[in-house]
C-alpha cells in the first residue's frame, strides 16, 4: 500500500511498514527535530502541521496516525481527546473524511480506553464508523517481538473494504510474566520509588519521552553482578527497533538530550511491521471463530474490540501478545549501559525506602552497593 504518514515521529510506522512492503508517499510531522531524522532518512515530501494540509497524495491506501498523546496519558495531563495536544486528531478526520482512503492505521496509549470513560476510543471510532470504516483496535506488548521492552500500545486498524478484526485478531499467544529469580536484569524507573517502579523482569519498562527542554529520563537496570546501569541513547534505539543512531540527525538542532524524547514518543518498528504483514492479509484471512462478547457500554472498553455502524461492538478475549518471538535477554541486548550516577541511585534509595513498595530484599542491597562504589565518582 502507499502510505501517508501523519504525526510521524522518527518513522517507526513508516520503517515497520516499508520492511513488510509497504511504500510510504508522505510524511507530517511538526517537531523539527524529528522532521530532521526524517530527511536524513528519507527523499519524500514533509509537512510540518497537519492543521495545513488539504489533500493526500494520489493513490494513497492508508493513512497511519500516531497521534499525541500527553492528554490521554496516565503520567500527562489527562485532559482527553479534546485536549490542546491530542485534540489535534480532530484533523486527521477532516483529512479522512475530505480524501477517500482505504484504510487507517491509528497507535496511541492504553489509558485512552479508561480515561473518561473511555471517551477517546469512543470518539475514534464513531468518527470512522460515521465514514463508512469498519474498525478494530488491540493493546500489543513490544515484548512480543522479542524486544526487551514491556511496552503496551493500542493500535487501530480501520478498513472501507475488508473486516480488520480477522486479521488483527489471528493469533493471540500467553504472555511471557515471569517473576524475579536470581541472575535475571530487571528494568525500574530510577526517578520513581515513591508511588511505583515500573518494575520489568527481563525488560525495561517503557521508554520515557524525557521532557521538552531535552532532559533525558531513561530507565535503569538492576544487572545479575550487582551494577545499576542506564541504557545509553543508542541502545534505547535499538530498543524500540531503529538502526542505533537512528536519531542522530537531531543533534544539529538540539542537545543529545532531547533524543530520548523522540526514541520515547515512537512506534516500535517490529509491532508496525508486524502490522505491515496483517495488511498484506487483509483480503486473504478468512473469518475464524472469536472469544468475543457484546461489549457493555456501561463498563470500561476492553483490550481488544471490533465493530461497525449499525452493530453492536464486541469485545475479544485475546491476549496483547499476537505474535511470539524469542529474543536475547536483557543483559545481554545492551551494547552500551551507562552507570547509574551515585547522586540518582541515592535518591531513588532514599525515596524507596521510605515508601511502602514490594521489592526483592537483594535489590535494595545492590542499590547501596553500587551508591559505594559510585561515590567516588
Amino acid at each position: 500500500m502507499k502510505v501517508a504518514a501523519f504525526f510521524a515521529g522518527i518513522a517507526g510506522f513508516e520503517l515497520g511498514l516499508e520492511r513488510a512492503g509497504h511504500e510510504t508517499v508522505m510524511f507530517c510531522e511538526i517537531d523539527p527535530c524529528a522532521r530532521a531524522v526524517l530527511e536524513h532518512h528519507f527523499d519524500l515530501p514533509i509537512a510540518s502541521d497537519i492543521r495545513r494540509v488539504r489533500a493526500l497524495p494520489r493513490g494513497t491506501e492508508l493513512v497511519t496516525a500516531g497521534f499525541p498523546c500527553q492528554d490521554l496519558s496516565q503520567v500527562g495531563s489527562t485532559n482527553g481527546i479534546r485536549g490542546p495536544k491530542s485534540g489535534v486528531v480532530s484533523n486527521l478526520v477532516r483529512l479522512l473524511r475530505n480524501n477517500d482512503v482505504p484504510h487507517v492505521l491509528i497507535e496511541n496509549v492504553p489509558f485512552m480506553l479508561h480515561l473518561h470513560q473511555g471517551r477517546a476510543i469512543e470518539y475514534l471510532t464513531k468518527r470512522l464508523e460515521s465514514l463508512g470504516y469498519k474498525w478494530a483496535y488491540r493493546v500489543v506488548d513490544a515484548r512480543a517481538f522479542g524486544i526487551p521492552q514491556r511496552r503496551e500500545r493500542v493500535f487501530l486498524l480501520a478498513s472501507k473494504q475488508y473486516d480488520p478484526w480477522r486479521v488483527l485478531f489471528e493469533h493471540s499467544y500467553p504472555p511471557d510474566n515471569r517473576v524475579y529469580l536470581p541472575g535475571i536484569a530487571c528494568g525500574f524507573y530510577w526517578t520513581e520509588g515513591t508511588r511505583g517502579l515500573g518494575w520489568a523482569v527481563d525488560s525495561v519498562p517503557p521508554l520515557k519521552g524525557g521532557s521538552s527542554i531535552g532532559i533525558s529520563s531513561p530507565p535503569a537496570v538492576w544487572l545479575p553482578d550487582g551494577r545499576i546501569v542506564k541504557p545509553s541513547i543508542r541502545d534505547a534505539e535499538r530498543l524500540q527497533g531503529f538502526p542505533a543512531d537512528w536519531t542522530l540527525p537531531a543533534e544539529k538542532l538540539k542537545r543529545r538530550g532531547y533524543r530520548w524524547k523522540l526514541v520515547g514518543n515512537a512506534v516500535s518498528v517490529p509491532v508496525a511491521e508486524w502490522l505491515g504483514k496483517c495488511l498484506n492479509n487483509l483480503a486473504t484471512i478468512r473469518a475464524m471463530q472469536l472469544p468475543m462478547r457484546e461489549h457493555n457500554k456501561k463498563k470500561p472498553w476492553p483490550a481488544a474490540a471490533f465493530g461497525q455502524k449499525g452493530e453492536a461492538i464486541y469485545a475479544v478475549d485475546v491476549t496483547a501478545w499476537p505474535h511470539k518471538t524469542k529474543g536475547k535477554s536483557l543483559e545481554t541486548f545492551l551494547k552500551e549501559p551507562e552507570d547509574l550516577s551515585y547522586k540518582a541511585v541515592t535518591g531513588f534509595s532514599r525515596r524507596l525506602t521510605a515508601s511502602s513498595l514490594v521489592y526483592p530484599d537483594r535489590f535494595l542491597k545492590a542499590l547501596r552497593a553500587h551508591a559505594k562504589r559510585m561515590e567516588g565518582n
